[in-house]
């Protein structure tokens, strides 16, 4: 399978939205009720989330595919980060916050997440950021490996709320060249 990654569309929107809805509970941890789960989606993960998104000059969107389909994306936002905990954790600034890497279940464990953040990386290059960072739930043992071997390191916590629960967070920092 031939994959691309390039910078998403305004045209991606309502794709990034139905691969938003089929990777995001993939992520949560076993104990999260599906109501919460769609109420994460509704909220955050919409077509017109992903509009706006894709309209904010601070945030930068790229998605895998492989023909038509959508594998798999990212989203960048740069800028001071709004959490206090957060705040406190991360060490280097300017930084900018990868906020999501997911990849359509079909497609893991072939490189597209890895293709991802090599993408993600390479569009900070020539910015003022001195690191990037992320959330990972803490239960999600798999993403923390694969942070780890792209050179994130758990600096600190923070919550993530998922529906009506507090979920724990670890917050993982990469220096930026």
């Amino acid at each position: 399978m031939i994959v691309t990654v390039r910078p998403a569309r305004a045209a991606d929107a309502e794709a990034l939205a139905t691969l938003a809805a089929l990777t995001f509970p993939l992520a949560c941890p076993p104990h999260t009720t599906e109501a919460a789960k769609q109420a994460f989606i509704a909220d955050n993960m919409s077509r017109a989330n992903f509009e706006t998104y894709l309209a904010d000059d601070a945030r930068q969107l790229f998605v895998a595919e492989s023909g038509e389909a959508l594998l798999g994306y990212t989203m960048l936002v740069a800028g001071e980060p709004g959490d206090p905990d957060v705040a406190a954790a991360v060490s280097a600034r300017p930084t900018i916050e990868l906020s999501k890497v997911y990849v359509h279940p079909d497609a893991h464990g072939g490189g597209v997440a890895s293709e991802l953040l090599r993408v993600s990386l390479a569009a900070t290059e020539g910015t003022r950021a001195r690191s990037i960072w992320l959330g990972v739930n803490q239960e999600n043992a798999r993403a923390q490996r694969f942070y780890g071997k792209h050179g994130f390191a758990v600096v600190g916590t923070k919550t993530f709320l998922v529906g009506d629960r507090f979920e724990e967070d670890y917050v993982m920092e990469r220096p930026l060249s």
